[in-house]
C-alpha cells in the first residue's frame, strides 16, 4: 500500500504536507512512502509494523529526529546510507527487520559507525564506548544500495525495469508537449490556461492501467510494474478521468483536443460529434475516386 498526501494530513491532522511535524502510521501495511519526499518540516516518524524496504524517501527529511521502523522488510544495511545525511537524527528503532541479523553485534556496530549522533539505537542509549568500537567493528556504507531485483541476483530483471520506467518517462515529457498545446489552444479561445496540476491525473505513471507482476524466483518480495496500456491497444497510455484513449504521443495538437474534451458537457460534446461525423464525410468522399 502506498503512502497518499491524504492519508499523511488525516494522520497528522494537518491541512498542508510542509506543516506536518509528526506522523504515526503504525501497522498500515505500507510498501511505498515516496511522499516522505515532501514532508519537509517533519521530525518523528512512526513506521513500524509494515512492509518498507526503501528508506531513500526519508533521506529528504532534514528537520528528522526520530525514526521508527520496527518490523519491516528492510533486507540491507545499505539503506543506512539514505540517513547519514540527517544532521538531527537521534533516535532509530530498526529491530526485528531483515538486516538485523544473523549477526546483532555486526549490525549494532554498522549502525553506529555510520550514524554517529544517534543517542538511541532500538530503545537501548548509545554509549561512547560504543561509538569508539564502531570505528573498529563497523561497516562503512559509501555508496547507496543496489536497486532489489540486482540483490537477489536477478540484474537482468533490475534492468527490464529500468528500461520500463525510462519509457515511461519518455511518454510523460511526450503527453507535456500536448498538454502545453491544450493552453495555447485554450489562449486562443480566450480561455484562462489551465495549471499544471490539474493535468496530474492524464500522466502515464497516474493512469489506471493494468497490473503486470513479474515473478522473480527466490525472492520474497514479488516486483510490480504498471503497465500504462489498455488491452488492445499497446504502446499508447488513457485518460482514465475522461474516459480517452490517447493519439500517438508524438500528436500534440491530436493530444490537446482529447485534453480539452474534458471541458465540455454534453451540450458541448453533442456538437462535437456531430462536426466530426461531418468532417469525417468530406474526408471519405474526397478519397472516393471518381468513375470514369
Amino acid at each position: 500500500m502506498k503512502l497518499t498526501r491524504k492519508m499523511v494530513l488525516s494522520r497528522a491532522k494537518a491541512s498542508e504536507l510542509e506543516s506536518v511535524r509528526k506522523l504515526n502510521c503504525w501497522g498500515s501495511h505500507l510498501t511505498d512512502i515516496s511522499i516522505c519526499r515532501s514532508l519537509p518540516s517533519i521530525e518523528v516518524i512512526t513506521l513500524s509494523v509494515n512492509n518498507i524496504s526503501s528508506l531513500e524517501p526519508v533521506s529528504r527529511c532534514l528537520h528528522l529526529s526520530e525514526l521508527y521502523l520496527r518490523k519491516n522488510n528492510i533486507s540491507s544495511l545499505g539503506q543506512l546510507f539514505y540517513l547519514k545525511d540527517l544532521p538531527r537524527l537521534k533516535v532509530l528503532w530498526l529491530a526485528e527487520n531483515p538486516c538485523c541479523s544473523p549477526d546483532p553485534r555486526h549490525y549494532r556496530m554498522t549502525v553506529l559507525r555510520n550514524l554517529p549522533g544517534l543517542q538511541k539505537l532500538d530503545n537501548q542509549t548509545v554509549t561512547e564506548e560504543e561509538l569508539s568500537q564502531a570505528l573498529i567493528e563497523g561497516e562503512e556504507i559509501t555508496a547507496a544500495p543496489a536497486r532489489q531485483a540486482s540483490e537477489n541476483g536477478h540484474p537482468e530483471l533490475s534492468s527490464e525495469l529500468s528500461t520500463i520506467d525510462s519509457t515511461v518517462d519518455t511518454e510523460g515529457d511526450l503527453l507535456s508537449d500536448g498538454m502545453e498545446e491544450t493552453n495555447k489552444i485554450r489562449e486562443q479561445l480566450g480561455m484562462r490556461p489551465l495549471p499544471r496540476d490539474r493535468f496530474s491525473s492524464f500522466s502515464p505513471r497516474a493512469s489506471s492501467g493494468r497490473k503486470k507482476r513479474v515473478s522473480v524466483p527466490g525472492s520474497t518480495l514479488p516486483c510490480t510494474q504498471c503497465e500504462d496500456r489498455p488491452m488492445g491497444a499497446p504502446g499508447l497510455p488513457t485518460y482514465p478521468e475522461a474516459g480517452l484513449l490517447a493519439a500517438p504521443p508524438e500528436n500534440n495538437i491530436l493530444n490537446a483536443v482529447l485534453l480539452l474534451l474534458k471541458e465540455l458537457d454534453a451540450k458541448g460534446l453533442d456538437i462535437v460529434q456531430q462536426t466530426v461525423g461531418r468532417r469525417l464525410q468530406a474526408l471519405r468522399k474526397s478519397e472516393v475516386p471518381e468513375e470514369r
